[in-house]
């Protein structure tokens, strides 16, 4: 038997504002920015027992393939969490969310086969540390599957990303960065990347500050 690793207490996570403008905005997105199809690209191929950090509203729930026997997703916001606990509940898997941060997961050791990260590494506090709990739960040769916004390859919009970053982004959406490079921290917190790729969202159009994304595979 693995012991569970002790938990910190974690830091209140409270941004009601945020959390239902995100709620409608997400929904929105997914049913006409094809979010939708992209959740069902990430989480293809899946089986057994899944971790999700961040849920949000639980709009992954629906997009998780029938091998899945569990899917434990994290969501520390109170308005979010309860809209994922209805997600959960018409999920066609079995979802059990829980309250918490993805800096101290409440799980043993080795205790998943697998692990989701969809647009959460922008507004975790310590990545690092995220990354570190996700590869600890995940049983050796599990895979953690990513869809992240990150840092622009163009010079002028990653100068807007990172002024943004420093004044008001984090603070109107709920702490989430735009200049963060979620590939350079996977690899960096010991994962083998598998494959991936990146894209813009939406795909035409403008160029918004969270349009560049990456998604793809990573094994413990």
């Amino acid at each position: 038997m693995v012991p569970n690793r002790p938990a910190a207490p974690a830091p209140r996570v409270h941004h009601p504002l945020f959390a239902r403008f995100y709620a409608r905005f997400s929904t929105s997105a997914d049913a006409r920015g094809g979010l939708g199809a992209l959740r069902t690209e990430l989480l293809a191929g899946l089986a057994g027992r899944v971790v999700e950090i961040g849920a949000g509203n639980g709009l992954n729930f629906a997009h998780y393939p029938s091998g899945v026997t569990e899917v434990v997703a994290v969501e520390p916001e109170p308005h979010l969490r309860r809209l994922a606990e209805e997600a959960a509940r018409r999920a066609a898997v079995p979802v059990t969310v829980v309250p918490g941060t993805a800096e101290a997961l409440p799980e043993p050791d080795g205790s998943f086969d697998a692990a989701v990260a969809s647009l959460v590494l922008c507004t975790v506090r310590d990545v690092p540390t995220v990354l570190a709990e996700l590869r600890r739960v995940l049983r050796p040769g599990g895979e953690l599957r990513f869809f992240e916004h990150g840092a622009a390859d163009t010079p002028g919009l990653a100068r807007v990303q990172r002024g943004l970053d420093r004044t008001v982004w984090p603070l109107l959406f709920g702490g989430c960065h735009t200049s963060r490079a979620p590939l350079a921290a996977i690899g960096a917190a010991g994962f083998d990347l598998v494959s991936y790729r990146s894209f813009d969202v939406p795909e035409q159009g403008p160029r918004l500050p969270s349009s560049p994304c990456v998604l793809g595979t990573a094994r413990r």
